[in-house]
């Protein structure tokens, strides 16, 4: 009876967001090319895998109905990829959580002491926003944002700002996908408030950021410590991509004062990174310390300003990215770690609790590889390439099994994959990266953009795989459809890689290469 009525209430949540005035929901919404119950099996499969102690407001036998009206569909002919993208899908639904003001997307499952009501935890809001910008219904990201800002008697949570946060960049850059700028000016005051009170809390007097490592959510860090003050990559990118986002906001608003205002902050913030955080001896973005001098380490957070596209091109920046090729640097068996393996403290802070010395994490592992992509996609060099994005994007599905299933939790040993707290329930279904926004915009390569054009850059090498097939993407409020077929036998719509928008082919290629709609 329950499952029942689980199933009534989103399908009337799902006809209500279909009509809604959303940009994003304007259309029927079916995938053209693949068949939905082609897919059911895998979670059918996952179903099976454990015995569902935590539900929450989507159980898991309403999981099917769920996805099959609210995600993109994906095929490929490597299995494990294409199991892993409905896994981590089937995963995140467990987050959504009913609440007296709405939907809640949790981190853990297990309640945390040090987490706000609900179970809240600020420190992977990002990536929950940048996942679930691909998800058809737009209430649960949106419910969520608002309980985080507004959920405190009108104010924000008390626990917010207990990590460091790319909201704003993260919100715009869901704008991108469903244009829905009602949304984004309505939460556009709380993100300007936001800003200011960083800049109180964490702002030095030379217009960087300083924050201790747990308070990054990656405490134990080479760099830093739990009460350590450093000016870090992170924070100082994402305050950058912060500006950069509030400034376009500013301008679908027509705020020019703070357009301008913003834009300022982003370029003193690129400008202070790049000559600050910069060390031309090792080639790359590190910590520096309370007394202003380099940590002269490499660590995964050396990347993130790309992520936000912050280094300017042209500039030798780009060198950084050899190290993700270096079995000294970041390069290892299970993946990319969150330290150099070369430095002599690497892994020397133990194991269990938490430790950001070496290991490797999926919550890093996404923004690094969000990152690469920005670098494949908008930087010109000759340092990595699509088979080396490749080669990753393969070890990080390949890492996320555990006994033999799939698998995601905190963080797992890079040597022989073992997830260091896979035996905590804790650590299970753990909510804190990003995977299948990877496969829409990095490998498959739809890359979000603010005109109607449409955009698709694979970083799949040519010769991987002879087809695959993304469908049923809600973009700009149309269904857009990607696929390759290299013989043209396995989807019948002729030879090559193909763009549709709403069942109409509207670009095409002999090759595997970015086309770009008209």
């Amino acid at each position: 009876m329950n499952s029942k009525i689980n199933h009534i209430k989103l399908l009337l949540v799902f006809f209500t967001v279909v009509f809604s005035s959303c940009k994003s929901t304007l259309v029927a919404q079916k995938p053209y090319v693949l068949e939905v119950d082609n897919y059911k099996h895998y979670v059918d499969y996952f179903n099976t895998m454990e015995d569902e102690n935590i539900a929450k407001a989507i159980p898991n036998d309403s999981a099917w109905s769920w996805m099959k009206t609210n995600i993109p569909l994906f095929e490929c002919p490597q299995q494990n990829f294409e199991e892993m993208y409905y896994f981590r899908w089937w995963s995140l639904r467990k987050h959504i959580t009913n609440t007296p003001q709405g939907y809640a997307i949790t981190e853990f499952l297990v309640d945390r002491s040090y987490a706000d009501k609900y179970n809240l935890i600020a420190c992977a809001l990002g990536h929950h926003i940048y996942e679930f910008r691909w998800v058809h219904n737009p209430e649960f990201i949106e419910q969520n944002v608002k309980l985080w800002f507004r959920g405190n008697d009108g104010g924000r949570m008390k626990k917010l700002m207990n990590f460091s946060s790319w909201t704003a960049d993260a919100l715009y850059n869901r704008y991108l996908v469903n244009k829905d700028d009602k949304f984004l000016l309505d939460m556009y005051p709380d993100l300007v408030s936001e800003y200011a009170q960083w800049e109180i809390d964490r702002g030095r007097t030379d217009g960087l950021f300083w924050q201790i490592d747990v308070k990054d959510g990656m405490e134990e860090s080479l760099s830093g410590g739990r009460h350590v003050q450093n000016v870090r990559p992170t924070i100082n990118s994402y305050m950058f991509g912060n500006a950069e986002a509030l400034s376009k906001i500013a301008a679908i608003k027509g705020d020019k004062k703070n357009e301008v205002y913003f834009t300022n902050k982003a370029e003193k913030l690129q400008n202070l990174v790049e000559t600050r955080l910069w060390n031309p001896k090792d080639e790359f973005f590190e910590t520096m310390t309370e007394k202003d001098t380099s940590s002269n380490v490499r660590e995964a957070i050396g990347f993130i300003p790309w992520y936000f596209n912050l280094p300017e091109k042209n500039k030798g920046f780009e060198k950084a990215w050899a190290q993700v090729k270096d079995e000294q640097g970041f390069s290892a068996p299970f993946g990319l770690t969150t330290a150099e393996r070369r430095s002599p403290r690497f892994r020397s802070h133990g194991t269990g609790t938490c430790e950001w010395d070496g290991a490797v994490w999926p919550f890093a592992t996404s923004q690094t590889l969000t990152a690469m992509a920005n670098v494949l996609n908008n930087y010109s060099q000759d340092v990595v390439s699509e088979d080396d994005y490749f080669k990753q994007m393969n070890l990080y599905v390949e890492s996320q099994y555990y006994r033999g299933r799939p698998y995601i939790g905190e963080y797992l040993d890079e040597t022989t994959g073992y997830w260091l707290m896979g035996d905590r329930e804790r650590s299970r279904y753990y909510n804190h990266s990003t995977f299948n926004d990877l496969m829409i915009t990095g490998l498959v390569g739809l890359r979000p953009r603010a005109d109607e054009k449409i955009e698709v850059n694979p970083l799949i090498p040519q010769d991987k795989w002879d087809w695959f097939c993304l469908d049923n993407v809600l973009y700009h409020g149309a269904i857009i459809t990607i696929l390759w077929d290299k013989t043209g036998e396995k989807y019948n719509k002729g030879k090559g890689f193909k763009i549709f928008r709403n069942g109409q082919e509207i670009a095409s290629s002999e090759k595997l290469e970015k086309l770009v709609s008209e």
